[in-house]
C-alpha cells in the first residue's frame, strides 16, 4: 500500500512538473482548453491543467523576414520580367495569427505575389525600373491592410532584384552606353567652350594691360621730356640772367670809375668783336672809331714783335 501511495505521488509530481511551462522573451503561447481558445501566455512561468489545456501554437513576436523567389510579372507594355521580393513583418496578435488563416506564411506569399503582379501590371517597363520606392510603398500598404485580420503587421517591403529579358537588357545597355557617350561629348564640348572663353578673356586682359602699360609709359616719357624742357629753359634763363647781371655789374663798376672817352671806345670795340663772331661777312665801323681801331692794331702788332 505504501508503494502504491509513493507511486501515485511520484506520478502526480511528474505530471505537475511536465505541465509547468516557462515562456521566453519575445514569444507567446496560444492555449486551448478542451479544444477552444483559452488564453495567450506571455513571458513568465505558467501551469496548464493536465489533459485539459494544451499549447495550440508557439508564436515568435520578433520581426521576421520572408525572402520570396523571383516571380514572373508582366508590365503594362507586355514585357515579362522576374522580380523577387523581401517582406519584413511582425506578429502582433498571436490569437488572430493562430485562428485567422490556415498556413499564414503560404497565405502571405500568395498575397505578395498577386499584389506585385497587380501593381506592376499598371506600370510600363521604364516606370518599373525607376519607381521602386513607389512600388515598395504601395505593396507595404496593401499587405499591411490585408494581413491585419491575421494578426500580422507588415513593416517594410523591398524589391530585391528586377530582371528584364535578355534582349531588353541588351537594348538597355546599348541605350545607357549611347547616353553616356552623349554626356561625355557634351562635357567635352562644354570644356572646350570654357577653355576658349578663358583664353579669349586672358588675351583681352593681356591686351588691356599692355595698352595701359604703353599709355603709362608714354605719359611718363612726355612728363620726362616736359620736365627736361622746363629744366633746360630754366637753365638758359638762369644763364641769361647771370650774363645780364654780370654785364650790369661791369657797367656799374665802369660808371663808378668814371671812364674817359678812350675806355668807352675800347668797350665799343669789344662789342664790335662780339658782333663779328656772328655770321655777318661785313662790319661797318663808325668814323669816330676808326682811329681807335688803328691804335689797337698797332698795340697788337707791337706785342707780337716782342
Amino acid at each position: 500500500m505504501t508503494y502504491i501511495i509513493i507511486a501515485v505521488i511520484a506520478i502526480v509530481f511528474v505530471i505537475i512538473i511536465s505541465n509547468i511551462t516557462v515562456v521566453q522573451q519575445s514569444r507567446a503561447y496560444v492555449i486551448e482548453r478542451l479544444g477552444a481558445f483559452q488564453s495567450v501566455w506571455g513571458v513568465g512561468l505558467h501551469i496548464k491543467i493536465p489533459f485539459i489545456d494544451r499549447i495550440a501554437r508557439r508564436v515568435s513576436l520578433k520581426e521576421q523576414v520572408l525572402d520570396y523567389p523571383p516571380q514572373p510579372v508582366i508590365t503594362k507594355d507586355n514585357v515579362t520580367m522576374q522580380i523577387d521580393t523581401v517582406v519584413y513583418f511582425q506578429i502582433t496578435d498571436p490569437k488572430l495569427y493562430a485562428y485567422g488563416v490556415e498556413q499564414p506564411m503560404a497565405a502571405m506569399e500568395t498575397l505578395t505575389a498577386t499584389t506585385l503582379r497587380n501593381i506592376i501590371g499598371d506600370l510600363e517597363l521604364d516606370q518599373t525600373l525607376t519607381s521602386r520606392d513607389v512600388v515598395n510603398t504601395k505593396m507595404r500598404a496593401i499587405l499591411d491592410e490585408a494581413t491585419d485580420p491575421w494578426g500580422i503587421k507588415v513593416n517594410r517591403v523591398e524589391l530585391k532584384n528586377i530582371l528584364p529579358p535578355a534582349d531588353i537588357q541588351s537594348s538597355m545597355e546599348k541605350q545607357m552606353k549611347a547616353e553616356r557617350d552623349r554626356r561625355q561629348a557634351i562635357l567635352q564640348a562644354e570644356g572646350q567652350k570654357k577653355s576658349a572663353i578663358l583664353i579669349a578673356e586672358g588675351e583681352k586682359e593681356s591686351a588691356i594691360l599692355r595698352a595701359s602699360a604703353e599709355k603709362e609709359a608714354a605719359i611718363l616719357r612726355a612728363e620726362a621730356e616736359k620736365q627736361s624742357a622746363i629744366l633746360k629753359a630754366d637753365g638758359e634763363a638762369e644763364a641769361i640772367r647771370k650774363v645780364q647781371q654780370a654785364l650790369a655789374d661791369s657797367l656799374e663798376m665802369l660808371n663808378q670809375k668814371a671812364p674817359n672817352e678812350q675806355v668807352i671806345k675800347l668797350k665799343s670795340i669789344e662789342a664790335m668783336q662780339k658782333i663779328a663772331d656772328g655770321q655777318a661777312t661785313k662790319i661797318i665801323i663808325p668814323s669816330e672809331m676808326q682811329g681807335l681801331v688803328g691804335m689797337a692794331n698797332g698795340l697788337i702788332e707791337g706785342v707780337k714783335e716782342q
